[in-house]
């Protein structure tokens, strides 16, 4: 009778408190009664409300740790805002009974021990927590949902970020205003060994393109690294956090982490550097003082030496290169090698006819058959020598035409010096021209003639005298060849004018006709050749004189 009395006030306990509560007796209404059992029980209260006890271990897993698991699952499920409850359910396996959701995501699984410990079936427990579970996060989602707020904070994240690009732009256009304002002061060119690199302008212009360039940059990853922040409010996209981040953190990652392994091999390559710019260095003042005369050398003559000096440094630079390419980044690998022998292969086919011209160059550097500023004549081009490079030869004939001539022409074509013999301890460069004169005229006046024309003539040498050859003796006429010394053989063309002129002028002085050497010397009342001015005032024109014979 006790008994019954005691059971009786503790149902009626019971049914006070539920009225008291009625928020829990929301959720107590949909369990189902277990009956008290001995062994430790632990709740699965993901809302403070217990929903179901776990009362057993799987392997090494605890009862604990089991709820705990299971809770944290379920608050998963209610944190996701398209939450589907009909995508919850119940599907057997071959040793539990599994509560899934949308078929992957296992929240718990009853064991026959877990049925067993509350004197039920498997199915029937399974059915009853998936009840639970699923009242639970629909309750709570209607009460206590937190998708209005998720709303407001992606407004809100929006809004700030709309903020930081509009003063990250405010900020870049006054720098900007303030680099154009005050361009004469930052930008002067950049000029090195007296060669002008860039313009003001040209510098101006490229930096105004980095400008833009990491303008954009910036407010790109402004807006990327703000989408991992937007994808975490919501659970549905909060697992491209992690993605969106990895893209950027793993190949910057690889690259610092490269860096860092490629330190040594850097410093190794800073030194090889560093020894061949300075051994370099020691070789080009060697040789800039045997190019000054400073240092003599038997049979090596000065104007050899920077040429030299030039095939040495190249030389140099290939083993640099050659010592430095194994501690290159991926110089091992057989992208690297294919490349390399690709580009070999691609220079070795199409520079022929440079590599031609260059072995051509080297060759008349050290025949030497002229220098800059000789005048000189290849083929049928004669001009001064304005530059000698490893592929051309450029002249510049009297009518300052400039010529460029391959150096493989140069070296297979004869080429005439005009200037070698005209230093101060020579006599100069020995030009000359031909007239034919007659035999009617005596030999000694043509000379003579000829001699006082080359005297008058400007740019030519007083000593030696000028001297006449007669080349040949033809059917009509004698041969003169009047020759003459000069030193200033680009002026050619101006001495044989006024050599020319002069001759004209001292034979008409002499009274000596220069014409055509068939012209025939009978006259019948013709004037002569010779201009009036130098005739004598008593000459009149010969005539024919017939005699008789008896």
């Amino acid at each position: 009778m006790r008994k019954k009395i005691l059971c009786f006030l503790a149902f009626f306990i019971v049914v006070l408190s539920s009225f008291a509560n009625p928020q829990k007796d929301s959720l107590l209404t949909s369990k189902t009664i277990v009956p008290e059992v001995k062994q430790k029980r632990y709740p699965v209260a993901p809302f403070k409300d217990t929903l179901f006890y776990v009362y057993n271990k799987v392997g090494s897993f605890s009862a604990e740790n089991r709820a705990n698991a299971i809770t944290e699952k379920i608050r998963k499920l209610y944190e996701d805002s398209f939450f589907e409850k009909d995508s919850i359910a119940v599907v057997p396996s071959d040793i539990s009974q599994d509560i899934i959701y949308k078929n992957d995501f296992v929240i718990m699984s009853i064991l026959d021990v877990d049925a067993k410990a509350e004197n039920q079936t498997a199915h029937f427990i399974a059915t009853r927590n998936l009840n639970l579970i699923k009242r639970a996060i629909l309750y709570q989602n209607e009460n206590y949902s937190l998708l209005p707020k998720r709303l407001g904070y992606t407004a809100l994240l929006i809004l700030i970020i709309g903020i930081v690009l509009y003063f990250v732009g405010k900020i870049f256009n006054r720098i900007k205003l303030h680099i154009l304002k005050n361009s004469d002061k930052y930008f002067k060119g950049f000029n090195y060994n007296n060669i002008n690199i860039l313009s003001p302008q040209k510098q101006q212009f490229i930096l105004m393109k980095l400008y833009s360039f990491v303008k954009g940059l910036t407010l790109i990853l402004i807006v990327y690294l703000s989408l991992p922040v937007l994808f975490s409010i919501f659970p549905a996209t909060e697992a491209y956090t992690t993605t969106l981040l990895r893209w950027i953190l793993s190949p910057a990652k690889l690259a610092i982490m490269g860096f860092v392994r490629f330190l040594p091999s850097f410093v190794t390559i800073v030194v090889i550097i560093f020894i061949f710019k300075y051994t370099i260095r020691i070789i080009r003042f060697f040789f800039e003082e045997i190019k000054k005369e400073n240092i003599k050398i038997d049979g090596f003559y000065s104007d050899w030496a920077m040429p030299t000096f030039n095939i040495i440094k190249f030389l140099l630079l290939a083993f640099m290169v050659v010592v430095i390419f194994p501690y290159l980044p991926g110089s091992d690998s057989s992208i690297f090698k294919g490349v390399s022998v690709f580009v070999g292969i691609l220079f070795s086919l199409g520079s022929s006819n440079a590599i031609a011209n260059m072995v051509a160059g080297l060759v008349i550097t050290y025949m030497r058959p002229f220098k800059i500023g000789d005048f000189i004549k290849i083929g049928d081009v004669s001009g001064e020598v304005i530059e000698k490079t490893a592929l051309v030869t450029r002249i510049r004939t009297p009518k300052f035409e400039d010529i460029t001539i391959p150096n493989a022409t140069v070296l297979s074509s004869t080429s005439t010096n005009y200037s070698s013999n005209t230093k101060v301890i020579n006599n100069g460069l020995l030009i000359h021209t031909t007239v034919s004169i007659g035999y009617d005229v005596p030999w000694t006046a043509i000379h003579k003639a000829l001699i006082e024309a080359a005297l008058k003539t400007d740019m030519v040498e007083q000593t030696p005298l000028p001297f006449v050859l007669q080349t040949s003796l033809d059917d009509f006429y004698v041969s003169y060849q009047i020759n003459v010394y000069t030193k200033q053989p680009t002026k050619q063309p101006l001495i044989y004018s006024s050599l020319h002129q002069n001759i004209q002028d001292s034979f008409n002085e002499a009274g000596i006709e220069i014409m055509s050497p068939h012209y025939s010397a009978l006259r019948d009342g013709n004037t002569t050749t010779i201009p009036p001015n130098y005739l004598k005032d008593d000459y009149e024109p010969s005539s024919f004189n017939i005699k008789s014979k008896e």
